[in-house]
């Protein structure tokens, strides 16, 4: 029987990790999607899911920061501050700005441009090689997410689209350099640590965001509004955010970030399931090759 810890079993327990943080995250669309129709808007939306995420981030930070053995240096502090802008601040709103002009199947695809980014990241700016298989997995993913989301490109206004797709694009970027710039700190941090303090960095700036552009009384909202809120803080933002950052460890940003992959089919399904959007055969072709991509990377 293979050992937990053994290193056999760490490559299998950081893609279970990284599938799991995938399938929360897939659900962060649909949530946004499902709250907009009640007339919140963006910024009022990522303060509810920051804020209700925000006690679990508080705890786990003090807890592990009263754990760990040594201070955080002031250049750490400076890093933390500006991965959480990167990451669930700044990716956050440029995707929340772009969920109101194009569809959550859309908005997966193009979000899904940041493994590419973080692996292209890590070859230019750390040294890091760019294998055979990573490059077959990548066309062969990106080449059936293109294949699935075809038939989005001419729906709706293409003013709409090149909005909303202009949005998420810079999200991913966004979210490409923050996976990338965490996998060092993540390394001398530690997985919960890292997250739970990058994250309290997040919610501050997204608070303050809030605070500067909106008045307090934008909390009162409908109580469907604050249950798609809190469902967003613990099934799209607490739970994936600790397992993307124990995945990230294990087996490092770029890979990490390719069983990812699996996040827009998911958002496929739960957007015909909760939304009403519509699958195609060109979807179903696309998947296949999605699949077939994770399959080629994740063998040893």
């Amino acid at each position: 029987m293979k050992k937990p810890n053994s290193p056999t079993s760490i490559p299998a327990w950081g893609a279970t990790l990284a599938l799991l943080a995938a399938l929360g995250f897939s659900l962060k669309a649909i949530f946004v999607k499902l709250a907009y129709p009640y007339g919140v808007d963006a910024i009022t939306l990522l303060a509810l899911r920051m804020g209700f995420a925000l006690p679990v981030f508080l705890w786990v930070g003090l807890t592990e920061h009263r754990r760990a053995s040594g201070q955080l240096a002031p250049g750490d502090w400076g890093r933390l501050f500006v991965l959480g802008c990167l990451g669930y601040y700044g990716a956050s709103i440029l995707d929340f700005w772009g969920l109101q002009f194009i569809s959550a199947g859309l908005e997966r695809l193009i979000l899904f441009t940041y493994p590419t980014l973080t692996i292209l990241i890590g070859v230019l700016f750390q040294g890091k090689a760019f294998s055979r298989r990573e490059a077959i997995a990548l066309v062969l993913c990106y080449t059936g997410i293109g294949f699935a989301f075809a038939h989005d490109l001419g729906q709706g206004e293409a003013r709409d689209v090149w909005i909303g797709g202009a949005l998420v694009f810079a999200s991913s970027v966004s979210y490409a350099l923050y996976l990338s710039g965490s996998a060092p700190m993540i390394g001398r941090l530690g997985a919960m640590r890292f997250s739970a303090l990058a994250m309290l960095m997040s919610s501050a700036v997204t608070l303050l965001h809030f605070c500067l552009v909106q008045p307090l009384t934008a909390f009162i909202q409908p109580w469907p509004v604050y249950g798609w809120g809190l469902a967003m803080a613990l099934f799209a933002t607490v739970i994936p955010v600790f397992a993307q950052s124990a995945a990230i460890r294990r087996l490092g940003a770029g890979r990490a970030s390719l069983y990812g992959m699996v996040g827009p089919l998911l958002t496929i399904g739960f957007g015909w399931w909760l939304l009403s959007e519509p699958i195609s055969v060109a979807q179903m072709i696309g998947a296949a090759l999605v699949v077939a991509g994770i399959l080629i990377v994740s063998r040893k």
